[in-house]
């Protein structure tokens, strides 16, 4: 078999085999293929598509490529969740302890965050003492006891999509849908995932701009599910705003807390659930969407869940006291207010320009060596649909010198003000499962 002909049958429209596939990336995992010809493979790839058994097959040969997590010792279905991104999306820190809440295991494994903001590791390290250093002993054990662990990344896991995702982002072919999707279920399987619920965005703020970006993504990677015996459930959800109203570590923490205490934003609110409610079908705890969604409201109601959110926290060494107290996270020692510049409703907020502003002030990574500042960011006061005032504050930005006038004019521009009343956006815009 050469990389050669198998290069020239995707240009050409063909149909690769699972044979085939998995010699493309075992030879480049091991170094046999060389960038060029993978570059020209994955370029072909971009302009052919793949079939859905196709991509199902390459998912499996990421997958198989490095280790592979074993949840089997935890009790229960293990249903897991991914989010494509976004500015304010602390879903998975609300969700985790809310879900596990109500019975079903959370074997979660992170990242770090490379953008807006810090990922869900970065987000939780905020919680002081807080560690995600677990043995596989410890994790297995924090599962089957509070239902809830939340480890980061291990190092070896789908090393092929970590070295095709290289590849991709700097030969154009990262916008391809079969090669998105692919890289995104390996690593869930690979995690050890029984069944998947998906958050996919599309807007300003979001990876896929359009619906049909977004519905054509989540299409795939159910279609991956089914082909590999996993459950796979995707929700279309809106980022052409920032979800919530915090954007920034210690601050998602404190709305995280809030949201969990039932006096969290709307739409943050009601996406967890929808989420949740997915989750909790498929991990047996209901029978339908409706009695989920019904279920979860009640754990917030009762309390249960921020007790395992507590519980979740101390297991992993942190200060459960920040859970009664926000105001113990570390903290910005500069609010700057920014303002209307004229009355009127608001009409969008740009959330990407939001986001870029959120990193400015140290709340993301704009590379991988950059440090974070956990206490930075920016609280909105305003959403989309709103009416505001000249002079009225529109958002707050968390800061940790006091000249951000550049950043706070960046704001301001973000907000698309007019002068007639619009409705607030949708949030959610489609079910796939």
């Amino acid at each position: 078999m050469r990389m050669v002909d198998l290069i020239a049958k995707k240009r050409d429209g063909g149909v690769l085999s699972k044979t085939e596939i998995d010699f493309i990336i075992e030879g480049y995992t091991k170094g046999e293929i060389p960038d060029y010809q993978l570059s020209a493979w994955a370029m072909a790839v971009y302009f052919k598509g793949m079939t859905s058994e196709e991509v199902a097959n390459l998912t499996m040969a990421m997958t198989l490529s490095g280790d592979t997590v074993d949840l089997s010792p935890i009790e229960g279905v293990k249903v897991d969740k991914h989010s494509t991104g976004g500015v304010g999306d602390t879903t998975t820190i609300i969700l985790a302890p809310l879900v596990a809440a109500a019975g079903i295991p959370v074997a979660k494994m992170s990242g770090r965050g490379l953008g807006h903001t810090g990922g869900t590791i970065d987000k939780l390290e905020a919680i002081p003492g807080f560690h995600v250093e677990l043995s596989a002993e410890e994790f297995i054990h924090n599962v089957n006891e509070f239902k809830i662990a939340v480890i980061g990344q291990s190092g070896n896991l789908t090393p092929a999509d970590k070295k095709l995702y290289g590849l991709r982002d700097v030969t154009a072919t990262v916008d391809s849908i079969p090669l998105i999707a692919s890289s995104i279920m390996s690593k869930k399987i690979a995690a050890g995932a029984d069944a998947i619920v998906l958050d996919v965005k599309t807007g300003a703020g979001a990876f896929m701009k359009s619906l049909d970006e977004a519905r054509a993504l989540a299409s795939a990677m159910v279609d991956i599910g089914r082909e590999l015996g996993r459950h796979t459930v995707a929700i279309i959800s809106d980022m052409s705003q920032p979800l919530g109203y915090a954007v920034g570590n210690s601050l998602e923490i404190k709305e995280a807390i809030d949201t969990l205490r039932g006096e969290g934003p709307e739409d943050l609110t009601r996406l967890v659930l929808t989420l949740g409610a997915h989750m909790v079908v498929l991990g047996g705890k209901a029978e339908s969407f409706e009695e989920g969604y019904q279920l979860l409201e009640e754990l917030i109601h009762s309390g249960k869940a921020l007790e395992v959110l507590k519980q979740f926290v101390v297991a992993q060494g942190g200060t459960a006291e920040v859970i009664d107290d926000p105001e113990k996270l570390p903290q910005a020692p500069y609010q700057v207010h920014v303002t209307a510049p004229v009355d009127g409703y608001i009409h969008a907020i740009q959330a990407e320009e939001i986001g870029v502003a959120a990193m400015q002030l140290g709340a993301g990574r704009p590379t991988k060596e950059s440090s974070i500042d956990l206490a930075v960011g920016v609280v909105l006061t305003k959403k989309v649909g709103h009416s505001v005032r000249q002079g009225e504050t529109i958002a707050i930005l968390h800061a940790n010198q006091e000249d951000v006038a550049a950043i706070a004019q960046k704001i301001e521009r973000a907000f698309v003000i007019q002068s007639d009343a619009c409705e607030e956006s949708a949030l959610i815009y489609d079910i796939i499962q």
